[in-house]
Order: C-alpha cells, then sequence, then structure tokens
C-alpha cells in the first residue's frame, strides 16, 4: 500500500510542483520561446542605444531584487527558531497566512478512489531574459569604411 501511495503522491507532486522534479538535473541550454503575438506587427523598435541601456538597466534591476533575497533568507533562518516575544527592541511574531497549499494526502486519497487520470495542465507566460551577447564576428572579406 505505501509503495501506490508514495508513486500516487509522485505524480501528485509532478502537477503541483514540476519545478521539484528537475531541480536536481544537470543546468540545461536554455531554450528561447516564441516570441508573444503581437510583436512583430510593430511598426518599429526604438534606437539599439535605447535598447541597450534598458537591457543594462533590467540586468542590475534584476540582480539588485535578487541580492536581499539572500540576506533575508540568512536571517529568517535565525528568527524563525525564536519563540514569539520581544527581543531587545524587536517584536517577533507570526500571523496566519492568507495562502493555501494543496493537501497532498486528501488528493493521493481521491486519486487513488477514482483512478489516474490526466491533469490538463497549460504552459506559464515566457520569463523575460537578458544577457549580454558575444560580439558579432568580423566578416574579413567585407570591407569596413572608416569616415574621419
Amino acid at each position: 500500500m505505501r509503495g501506490k501511495l508514495g508513486t500516487i503522491t509522485d505524480v501528485i507532486r509532478s502537477v503541483v510542483a514540476p519545478a521539484a522534479l528537475i531541480a536536481d538535473q544537470a543546468e540545461t541550454a536554455i531554450v528561447e520561446a516564441p516570441n508573444p503575438a503581437g510583436l512583430d506587427e510593430v511598426d518599429g523598435n526604438p534606437p539599439v542605444e535605447q535598447i541597450k541601456a534598458a537591457a543594462r538597466e533590467y540586468e542590475r534591476a534584476a540582480d539588485q531584487a535578487r541580492r536581499p533575497d539572500h540576506g533575508e533568507r540568512a536571517a529568517k533562518k535565525v528568527l524563525e527558531r525564536l519563540p514569539a516575544d520581544t527581543y531587545g527592541t524587536w517584536r517577533v511574531f507570526r500571523t496566519p497566512s492568507s495562502r493555501q497549499a494543496p493537501d497532498l494526502a486528501e488528493i493521493a486519497r481521491l486519486f487513488q478512489a477514482h483512478g489516474p487520470r490526466p491533469v490538463s495542465m497549460k504552459a506559464c507566460t515566457p520569463s523575460l531574459k537578458v544577457e549580454l551577447a558575444k560580439a558579432a564576428p568580423v566578416d574579413v572579406d567585407t570591407a569596413v569604411l572608416v569616415s574621419t
């Protein structure tokens, strides 16, 4: 019985949190998603300098957004171990969460009672990625004109 329940639970977890299944796999090549509908219909792109500035700013802002998370995790690890109380000038306490999580045991029971069925899934919106591109290769056969 435990073997089946474990398998059903694994199936449910793969549906509920599929990212957990690939967390242990080696890093794979980035696959690019197609452009969202309507982007090809744009009349023109902004100048390259404006795009470069926006990409630099996006990368800088994304890096700054990730940086505090590391410090927050280290501090939270210490604070989560403390009972609710006042420590110096800081009050540590907990409030009920408004978030909900699937009851995997109940889902597993329902799967056992009704048999496993495919779960309808849909793709998420593609994530925007920005990275510094390598310099374009120079074609030595093409003459380069320099005006002074």
